[in-house]
């Protein structure tokens, strides 16, 4: 029992951290994607959205071989930072980062391109920097686009399996999340153990696509 509440606990660390990272690195990389001429936005829209089409294991699978040793990042992180991200709760954390990255920005580049131009001429008229502009302008202007992201995030997180399991396989305590032990459960034909991390998943995920379809309904409205 100990196991399963450690393991839930987990579980809703790593989305939480995941989503409150992303929250300030995707509304960053959102409004630059949003507001940027530079000829290289096409690329970076497309790095981006990458991992939307790209099998999870795939990304974790490099993931894995650039956070090892034998490599020239895994060593400079390793014999000169410290820092071993390979089966650990770090290593796990970054995968999510780039896994889940998709689901902040898009919406909130949506909701960013969607606000009329005049909101930002305005501040900058009453000399307002770009970041009190964002803070104080743009993002009040976009509250559903940035909970839509929030929720989606979120959700995206705690039902990951491919990345998690190649970057931090599965070890009690530090990276045996959710998805993982369901597995190992099934695999154990553990399935009254299985079912019961299964009914928690399905009970969350349940009350995020209501309040992701109560965000998407007041997001209409807004817009009309």
């Amino acid at each position: 029992m100990q196991d399963y509440w450690q393991t839930l606990a987990l579980t809703l660390r790593l989305a939480t951290l995941t989503t409150l990272l992303l929250l300030g690195i995707g509304t960053a990389l959102a409004y630059w994607l949003a507001y940027t001429r530079s000829r290289i936005k096409p690329l970076a829209e497309v790095l981006v959205g990458l991992p939307l089409v790209l099998p999870p294991t795939v990304l974790g699978f490099y993931l894995l071989l650039a956070f090892s040793p034998d490599t020239g990042l895994g060593r400079f992180l390793q014999h000169t930072l410290g820092l071993r991200l390979n089966f650990t709760f770090t290593g796990i954390l970054i995968g999510s980062l780039l896994y889940s990255l998709p689901f902040m920005v898009q919406p909130l580049q949506a909701g960013f391109e969607r606000l009329p131009p005049s909101l930002a001429e305005a501040a900058a008229t009453l000399g307002k920097s770009r970041l009190t502009t964002l803070w104080r302008v743009l993002l009040p202007n976009c509250k559903p686009a940035l909970l839509s992201g929030i929720v989606l995030t979120f959700a995206h997180t705690i039902g990951e399996f491919g990345v998690v399991l190649m970057i931090g396989g599965n070890i009690a305590g530090q990276t045996r999340v959710a998805s993982i032990a369901i597995y190992d459960a099934v695999e154990s034909q553990h399935y009254a153990q299985a079912n019961a991390y299964s009914l928690v998943l399905v009970g969350l995920a349940l009350l995020l696509l209501l309040l992701l379809s109560w965000l998407t309904k007041r997001r209409s409205n807004y817009s009309a």
